[in-house]
């Protein structure tokens, strides 16, 4: 199976470091990966700027894996690039990474699921009535890193194959 192209999501401040464990892991095809300093560069820009990058971005990946930290769902351009990837209908998934450790060795309290304030359709259902937020059942670093490791590819074909309703 091919390497998939996917838009990682996070909130670059607090969970750079737990993100770029989970980008690095190999899992993903290596377009899928910007290095820190691409993202330090796009941070700088007008919102007109980054909505133009990220959108271009997102066109080009079949699938958003947002890194839920303890606060994204509050996060703007986290809830931006949710709104867009539903509405270019690619495959979403979340993975809670509060239990990886970041650079201090530290472990942060688990964040809301950045899914549930998005209405979707004429029902206006809970886009996280259909869209994964795997969360580790381990508490240790290291094991979170390999059930994440483990599961990643999984969790993205399921959320491609598997998208949320469309009306």
């Amino acid at each position: 199976m091919a390497k998939r192209q996917v838009f990682f999501s996070f909130e670059y401040n607090k969970d750079s470091w737990r993100a770029s464990q989970v980008r690095n892991m190999g899992k993903v095809d290596s377009n899928s990966t910007f290095s820190d300093n691409d993202w330090e560069e796009v941070k700088e820009k007008s919102d007109a700027k980054i909505k133009e990058w990220i959108n271009d971005q997102l066109a080009k990946r079949s699938c958003l894996v947002v890194l839920v930290g303890s606060t994204t769902s509050s996060r703007k351009w986290v809830n931006y690039e949710i709104e867009k990837a539903y509405e270019l209908n690619k495959g979403i998934v979340g993975i809670h990474v509060h239990k990886l450790k970041n650079q201090n060795g530290d472990q942060v309290s688990k964040g809301s699921n950045p899914f549930y304030n998005f209405l979707i359709g004429k029902n206006k259902e809970r886009l996280s009535k259909y869209v994964t937020c795997f969360d580790s059942s381990y508490s240790s670093s290291q094991y979170v890193y390999d059930d994440i490791k483990n599961n990643i590819e999984q969790l993205i074909e399921d959320a491609i194959s598997n998208k949320p309703p469309r009306e």
